[in-house]
């Protein structure tokens, strides 16, 4: 790979990469009570709770939704990024891109 292709593909990652954080993904967990939204670039932007699930005496129940609400959202968002980026990286396996 020459420079000039090199500095090309190092301006559409980092273009794809701005793409990414811009973008969201949305996961709910227990019916939509919890909701999580991350971005593409894999950062937890929001969680909202339904007030009515809020039991002090069963906190259990309300951590393991929010777990599945924000691990499902991860997923989604790295599904993203890898998206966006297998086009970009023709399949190549680039350390800390998926």
């Amino acid at each position: 790979m020459s420079m000039k292709m090199f500095r090309q593909f190092q301006k559409q990652m980092e273009k794809v990469q701005d793409e990414l954080k811009a973008m969201t993904v949305e996961a709910t967990a227990g019916g939509g009570v919890v909701t999580v939204v991350v971005t593409g670039d894999q950062r937890v932007v929001s969680i909202d709770i339904d007030p009515a699930v809020i039991d002090p005496e069963d906190s259990e129940f309300l951590e393991e939704m929010i777990l599945v609400a924000v691990n499902d959202a991860m997923e989604q968002s790295q599904e993203l990024a890898k998206s966006k980026l297998g086009g970009l990286t023709g399949g190549l396996k680039i350390p800390g891109l998926g």
